[in-house]
């Protein structure tokens, strides 16, 4: 399996810290709105990334932060005449909820940077007490000049960076590109701490909780692409010189979902929200993942209704091949391997294990749906189309694709039964009232 660290800028063979097992954060929301589209592509493909690992058997230990501490929320609070928490308690709930439409798991570590907020203090201390951060005024700083390679995840030099640094100088920083830990404020909820009231920075968060809950380097961290400068620069830069190393072994980024020339962004009120979309989520998951990770996504609803109508066309023959299963009673009988479903398979496994290339992995998808209506047409074994039907399952499973599809009840067998009976017998009138109850419980 190879991913492309974007901390090296180039392709590498995974090779996990601990032998089976995959230790992942991803940056989670600020949870001040409800998230677009653009938001939730991260979601989809970092869930589908766990997805992968936990079917080539890997123990996954996975972490997304909520950031409910900022000043976003605090704008929204005051706005709404509400307390930061209510704001953040909506949003998470909400978040979650579309967590859920979009076919992603929410059975995974959630820390807020709220429940998190002395080990914060304490990692910001720490980085004082060493040298690498100073005080002025209540507010806490991070030296970059501690860090001799700052700008290399975003391949940014130090002398442009002052460049732009020095546009709006604070005088309270030793350099232009030193970055706030802790940020002294009477505004909105505050903590406690040796340098005063106030709440953290964006940059220490993310680093300080990982250190907490998984103590050591990690294997991957992940977010988009927009986080690279400075979030993920910033966590880099503290990570390298409390504890020697770069945070993560391999960092990953999502490319942005885009409107038009423009990137989603509810600042600017170009969104789609999740929670608006009515569509199948599973249309709407093979969409996203049509285009590879790294890649921009240009958003139209016409695109998007490609990849709806080509799940329709997967669903359909799912559905005609378990339903003839079923009725045969060999839903769990030994599948019997097809060549050419093995091939398809080893095209699925080839396209994932290449930095995880959903866009190849739903062309193998694409195949199978051909192939397995070859094999409904010419009247293969039950076995051989049961590996078929296993085949979508496992591919199902990678990719998040859901269905609803049951083993028929004895009563709705014997309703098919007296269908297929009527309609034999012509009696058109029995068969129309059976094919209503049919197509009543989704069967046909």
């Amino acid at each position: 399996m190879k991913i492309f660290n974007s901390y090296t800028n180039k392709l590498e063979e995974f090779v996990p810290i601990h032998k089976g097992n995959v230790n992942m954060y991803v940056c989670g929301p600020t949870v001040y709105n409800y998230i677009h589209i653009g938001n939730a592509r991260p979601v989809i493909f970092f869930d589908t990334v766990r997805n992968y690992f936990e079917f080539r058997n890997y123990k996954v230990k996975f972490v997304s932060n909520f950031t409910d501490v900022d000043d976003k929320i605090i704008a929204k609070a005051i706005e709404l005449k509400q307390t930061e928490k209510e704001i953040t308690d909506k949003f998470i709930s909400a978040f979650l909820s579309d967590v859920e439409k979009v076919n992603s798991s929410t059975d995974y570590i959630k820390p807020r940077v709220t429940d998190y907020m002395d080990h914060i203090i304490e990692y910001i201390e720490i980085l004082v007490d060493k040298g690498f951060a100073y005080v002025v005024d209540g507010d806490v700083y991070f030296r970059v000049a501690n860090v001799k390679d700052y700008g290399i995840l975003s391949n940014r030099k130090i002398d442009d960076l002052l460049v732009g640094a020095r546009i709006e100088i604070n005088i309270k920083k030793e350099n232009p590109l030193d970055f706030t830990l802790w940020k002294k404020t009477d505004l909105g909820i505050q903590f406690d701490s040796p340098f005063g009231k106030g709440r953290p920075g964006w940059h220490t968060e993310c680093v300080a909780m990982i250190d907490d809950v998984f103590g050591e380097q990690i294997d991957i961290h992940g977010g988009g692409s927009g986080l690279m400068f400075p979030h993920h620069e910033n966590e880099i830069a503290q990570s390298k010189v409390l504890n020697n190393h770069s945070l993560a072994k391999y960092w990953m980024h999502n490319g942005f979902i885009n409107i038009g020339e423009s990137k989603m962004s509810k600042s600017e009120g170009e969104v789609v929200f999740v929670k608006d979309l009515d569509v199948n989520p599973n249309g709407f998951r093979l969409y996203t993942l049509s285009t590879h990770y790294r890649s921009p996504i240009n958003y139209t609803d016409e695109a998007l209704d490609v990849y709806v109508k080509e799940w329709e066309k997967i669903l359909r023959t799912y559905s005609a091949i378990f339903l003839k299963l079923d009725l045969n009673d060999k839903l769990y009988a030994n599948a019997k391997i097809e060549p050419d479903l093995l091939v398809i398979f080893k095209e699925f496994l080839t396209a994932m294990d290449n930095d995880f290339n959903t866009a190849n992995a739903i062309t193998a998808l694409q195949n199978l749906n051909k192939k397995a209506n070859q094999l409904l047409r010419s009247k293969v074994e039950d076995e051989v189309l049961l590996s078929a039907l296993k085949l979508f399952d496992d591919f199902f499973i990678v990719l998040g694709l859901k269905t609803d599809k049951k083993p028929l009840s004895m009563e709705d067998k014997e309703t098919y039964n007296l269908w297929n009976k009527a309609r034999a017998d012509k009696d058109f009138d029995s068969a129309d009232k059976y094919r209503l109850l049919l197509q009543e419980k989704g069967i046909i």
